[in-house]
């Protein structure tokens, strides 16, 4: 291959495929979103979910975190394999990673937790599942992309304890025992550097310190400048088919600012993803030979009956019991919200409505339990754009104080992606959250109501008691976004500063009861005996916390998470659960992982042991929160990667174009701004330039007319637009 077929096979051929090598065998790999179901679609298509394949959708990321079960993430891996491979995908774009710094990102629903140890063991399950069926993954997205506001060009300003011990240990865990076929690298800035052009990231950190060895790839329209991200180790350019900065990239390589052999790595590294996972590689053999829909559609009920969440439950009021009359109604009885929007929505096989399988006997006031289904409509959440505060619907909590007012055994089931405020809860005696169930939801959650499926699932996030209480309130959504609780998110804030929550971390109620005893700790090995002392069958997840001792120095929280695992037990049943303790549960980062030595507390449910842990010898460093100036640009100072919102300002071209393209996008969206409408002018209006370019949106020379004229260089601007035309006119 010459150096130039070498470079083009570092962009992807299209939105999905690489470029195929056919002098050496090599068919082009094709990429599948699917972090919770496959959204396999030619690009030319709509770009949510028009024309897409029919596919399972298994509950998202916010409810699978809940069950506390890596085995059971790891079967909806495997039902997601079998169908990649019917399909025809090779790589699954998941699962997704990234910290719930704050409870307004609007893609919380396809991230995990608040806590790194839960997201990296359940993200290994999934990957580790997915592999093993011959199908690649991919986790995403690499590193801090925690906001959707001006998520392409965000920058997350944070200090290296912080980045390591809550950032990055997530995906940690997840290459070091699953090893994925390859990495996304985020959009957004980790303290002033692109993430595809982060070197510590892409090669310190994740390959020469992590053992990583697969593909690194930029997330859609990521790249700004390619012959720095290649330097950094970002292997793949995607999407493709618009030779973005190819020709800067050669120059680069012409005038010795980039050596071939870096090249010739990314591209190497192409083609041995290729190999390893695309058609007849050495995966291929492991691919399943059938796939069956029904049974994956009982996995996703399975997996929304386990993950669902029993939040309040005054008077076992839960479960219905036969006898009893039921009114039923709310936003979600008749058009059940199940899945998330943006790159992840997918067409599902089938799907039930709560109305189609949960009978209403009459009105609320005449029935004896009124049961409302509720949540956040799409619109309220979404990738691409950010939450604007923490409520329902003003009409729902309307419904819901109204409907308690006259009912006081009023149950309330909640479909959401993330955390909701619940000032009313206090009227109300049940409530279940479902997140977002997938969509075998509705069968799911008339099995919880009725007592056919016990509830087990726990909490992956904090609820607050009202958006105010968060760590990152006044800070959130901005630009430059500085992390200044540094490691004290979720609960490790919430604890450290003994704020009340509405429901902690962990919790989770059951319909049946479990009794803890006899924790013990010997040397690595800590043992606890749980038993079903309830009255039914049912699961129950088991977390283990490690404390730090309260005689250091050194600033830490009052404990952490290090250890899970999802136990079913009969009536009266008993068993011995087990955990290891290994370095990292005790280490912090310290310019390196050390352990302060003392007497740590293991504590799992209401039992406490305690261990001597022998420490290292180190200088505690106090890190520090670079320091990044938010100030708007002004005319002279604008490049492609800002947006066209951030040059309307400064140019009345640039506002009419702002115009122009919100009434095409509204034109796409019949009229309304709905959640599609708001993604789409989050990646146009509010995207950099440099990234609709890539996305095939607009032509380099409007780009650049749009950035001459905010710079006030009108004669240049004028230019750029003729060679535009000129470009049309050859064309046509």
């Amino acid at each position: 291959m010459t150096l130039r077929e070498k470079l083009r096979l570092t962009e992807g051929l299209s939105a999905w495929k690489t470029v195929p090598v056919p002098e050496e065998g090599l068919e082009s790999l094709f990429m599948s979103d699917g972090p919770h179901g496959l959204r396999m679609q030619d690009f030319t298509e709509n770009i949510f979910h028009q024309g897409s394949k029919p596919a399972t959708c298994f509950p998202t990321a916010v409810s699978t975190a809940c069950s506390f079960d890596t085995k059971l993430l790891g079967e909806i891996g495997t039902a997601i394999a079998e169908e990649a491979n019917e399909q025809g995908a090779d790589v699954v774009l998941g699962p997704g990673v990234n910290i719930k710094r704050n409870p307004l990102c609007g893609r919380n629903f396809e991230y995990f937790s608040e806590d790194p140890y839960l997201a990296g063991k359940l993200a290994a399950g999934f990957i580790s599942a997915l592999q093993a069926s011959g199908i690649g993954g991919c986790i995403k997205h690499f590193a801090c992309n925690n906001q959707e506001n001006r998520r392409m060009s965000s920058n997350s300003a944070l200090d290296e304890r912080t980045l390591r011990e809550i950032y990055l240990t997530a995906f940690e865990i997840a290459i070091k025992e699953s090893s994925p076929s390859s990495v996304m690298a985020a959009y957004n800035l980790i303290n002033g550097e692109y993430c595809p052009e982060n070197k510590m990231l892409l090669t310190d950190i994740l390959r020469d310190e992590w053992g990583f060895e697969g593909l690194v790839m930029s997330d859609w329209t990521a790249i700004n400048n390619r012959t720095e991200s290649l330097k950094a180790g970002c292997d793949l350019l995607m999407p493709g088919c618009h030779y973005y900065m190819e020709k800067e990239v050669a120059k680069d390589v012409k005038e010795g600012k980039l050596k071939k052999e870096i090249i010739r790595r990314a591209a190497d590294r192409v083609k041995a993803w290729v190999r390893k996972f695309g058609k007849d590689g050495e995966m291929y053999k492991l691919r399943p030979s059938s796939c069956n829909y029904d049974q994956h559609h009982n996995i996703a009920q399975k997996a929304a009956e386990q993950s669902a969440v029993l939040l309040k439950n005054t008077d076992n009021i839960l479960p219905i019991k036969p006898e009893q009359t039921v009114s039923a109604f709310g936003r979600m009885y008749t058009k059940l919200r199940y899945q998330g929007a943006g790159s992840s929505l997918i067409n599902p096989t089938k799907l039930s409505q709560l109305s189609e399988v949960i009978k209403s006997d009459g009105s609320a006031a005449e029935c004896d339990i009124a049961v409302i289904f509720t949540g956040l409509p799409d619109e309220y959440e979404s990738e691409g754009f950010d939450r604007t505060n923490l409520r329902l619907p003003p009409e729902d909590i309307k419904l819901i104080e109204e409907t308690a007012a006259v009912n006081p055994n009023t149950v309330v089931v909640l479909f959401a992606g993330g955390v909701v405020e619940t000032p009313w809860i206090d009227k109300v005696k049940a409530v279940l959250y479902m997140g977002l169930p997938g969509q075998a939801g509705a069968e799911a959650v008339k099995n919880l109501l009725y007592g056919f499926a016990n509830p087990c699932g726990r909490l992956a996030e904090t609820w607050c008691m009202e958006y105010a209480d968060t760590p990152s309130a006044d800070t959130y959504g901005a630009k430059n976004a500085v992390y200044k609780e540094g490691i004290y998110v979720g609960y490790r804030y919430y604890e450290k500063n003994a704020i009340t929550v509405r429901f902690p971390f962990g919790h989770g109620l059951s319909y049946t009861e479990f009794e803890y005893s006899k924790l013990t700790v010997t040397n690595d090995t800590v043992s606890v005996r749980i038993k079903n002392v309830g009255n039914r069958a049912g699961g129950e997840a088991v977390l283990m916390y490690v404390a730090a001792p309260e005689n250091t120095t050194l600033d830490r929280p009052v404990r952490e998470l290090k250890g899970f695992t999802k136990v079913f037990l009969e009536q009266s049943a008993e068993t011995v659960v087990k955990f290891t303790l290994e370095p990292r549960s005790f280490a912090v980062w310290q310019g390196k992982w050390v352990i302060p030595g003392g007497i740590y507390t293991i504590q799992i449910g209401n039992q406490t042991a305690e261990i001597a842990v022998e420490g290292d010898t180190f200088a505690p460093i106090t890190y520090t929160i670079p320091a990044y100036d938010d100030f708007p640009k002004r005319p002279g100072e604008f490049t492609l990667n800002d947006t066209p919102d951030e040059l309307a300002a400064s140019s009345l071209f640039c506002k009419s174009f702002c115009t122009i393209t919100e009434k095409i996008l509204l034109h796409k969206t019949g009229g309304v701004k709905n959640n599609q409408f708001h993604m789409m002018y989050a990646c146009s209006v509010l995207g950099p330039l440099r990234a609709t370019i890539q996305a095939g949106g607009i032509s380099s020379e409007l780009a650049n007319a749009l950035v001459d004229s905010a710079n006030g260089k009108h004669i240049d601007s004028a230019e750029h637009l003729m060679d535009l035309f000129v470009a049309k006119l050859k064309k046509s």
